[in-house]
């Protein structure tokens, strides 16, 4: 139980600067101690030690960084949203007890992550009828975007479950036709590629993403869906034609989808000079920017930052406000902590001995590491704003229930590697002494 001991003890860590960061924010706003401090350090206590005990029963040879580094996320975003927007933070507790309970009946569900393979047909429908759901009369438009899916009282982005759902249904089709799909059949020059028969994945991937850009007006969503399934199959195949061919379209497709759309177009330029319209369209990315020069190096301090109004700010500019108010050394420990989100998913996949847990590692990390990517950059101006959110971070229901999901899948498939390997080791020691 030495790593559910060690994640203990982290978590004992969130707790403190969760809670630290809470009275410091309150103290910044209101200069007074938040009202409900007792409780809120108390629910967070308790919610995080039954995580560990839960975790001790259902997946007691995991990583011990996996859920530190997710609630340390999920308390700051929770501080900072409670901060923005205090209507919201009801709401966002609300989702982050769900997450965990999610994440906790994924752990109790799926007791060998390689089941998952044997239901690759199911999960891949389950995610193209998710990625749909938006295109028919339950979608609505947010924001300009028709990624969001109301049923009564209640909407959710569909996406977000989707990518995971692809992600499983890409590592278990890979794994079957690795060796076909490594085959360089055909030459273009010195390229080699394998048969077009077996280039279908890929266009049907570059298709689902033009589709989604097309029609749910969604960038970010479309790019991550496309970049999920060519690292997969890169990793896979270990062919690098696989870059070059999904970079290829890639750029065909981006191109295609400025010169057709408006709002594309409109984004692009947006990204390129926003003070061209800094009252109008260029306003968010222009106050975030200010945001950023205000934090400096140290920031302005937690709840202090009110100066400066970023329209969205609890969704698609988390980040922004974090920067402004913990400085870029506050920034830096957010990137820091994805950094090692992913990189613990990767050493997860290098240690799995089942070709499919190593792949749906590899997807799952790469997921996290992609979207984040793809909103930091968009906030700091490195890519065109895409408007997905900043996982366990950004305020939402259905960004933290699928990246609770996700991590509970790399969590199983931590677990049962380190289990396996760990059994090996007694059988070899057993071995010995005989």
């Amino acid at each position: 139980m030495a790593r559910r001991n060690t994640e203990l003890g982290l978590l004992v860590l969130v707790v403190a600067f969760v809670v630290a960061a809470y009275v410091l924010a309150s103290l910044g706003l209101d200069r007074r101690l938040p009202a409900n401090i007792v409780p809120f350090g108390v629910g967070m206590v308790v919610l995080l030690v039954c995580t560990n005990l839960l975790t001790r029963w259902l997946a007691p040879q995991a990583d011990p960084t996996f859920v530190p580094l997710a609630a340390a996320l999920n308390g700051l975003g929770y501080v900072v949203i409670a901060r923005i927007n205090p209507d919201l933070a009801g709401l966002q507790l609300l989702w982050t007890v769900l997450g965990v309970a999610l994440f906790t009946v994924v752990l109790a569900v799926v007791r060998t992550s390689r089941d998952l393979s044997t239901y690759r047909w199911t999960i891949g429908l389950v995610g193209l009828v998710l990625i749909a759901l938006p295109f028919t009369p339950l979608g609505t438009s947010v924001g300009g975007a028709r990624i969001w899916v109301g049923l009564g009282p209640v909407t959710f982005q569909p996406g977000e479950f989707a990518k995971v759902a692809l992600a499983v249904f890409f590592a278990a089709y890979l794994v079957e036709k690795r060796e076909l799909l490594a085959m360089g059949s055909w030459g273009i020059g010195r390229l080699r590629i394998p048969d077009p028969k077996h280039l279908g994945p890929v266009l049907v991937a570059w298709g689902i993403s033009l589709l989604v850009m097309m029609y749910q007006t969604d960038l970010g969503s479309s790019l991550l869906f496309f970049a999920l399934f060519v690292v997969m199959l890169w990793v896979a195949t270990a062919r690098a034609s696989y870059l070059a061919v999904g970079g290829t379209l890639f750029a065909i497709g981006a191109v295609f989808a400025w010169s057709t759309f408006s709002h594309v177009q409109r984004r692009v330029r947006v990204w390129l000079d926003p003070w061209a319209d800094v009252a109008g369209e260029g306003y968010q990315i222009a106050q975030a920017t200010f945001a950023l020069a205000d934090g400096g190096v140290t920031g302005t301090g937690l709840g202090l930052s009110g100066s400066i109004a970023i329209p969205v700010a609890e969704t698609d500019f988390i980040f922004a406000v974090i920067a402004q108010e913990l400085g870029l050394l506050g920034a830096t420990a957010v990137l820091v902590s994805f950094l090692l989100l992913v990189g613990t998913g990767l050493r997860t996949a290098v240690r799995a001995d089942n070709p499919f847990d190593k792949l749906l590692a590899t997807g799952l990390a790469a997921l996290l590491g992609v979207q984040a990517f793809i909103i930091v950059a968009g906030v700091t101006r490195v890519l065109p704003l895409t408007g997905i959110t900043l996982p366990f971070v950004s305020y939402g229901g259905s960004s933290l229930l699928g990246s609770w999901l996700l991590l509970a899948l790399l969590v199983r498939i931590s677990d049962g590697s380190n289990r396996r390997a760990a059994g090996a080791r007694r059988g070899v020691a057993a071995g010995g002494s005989a």
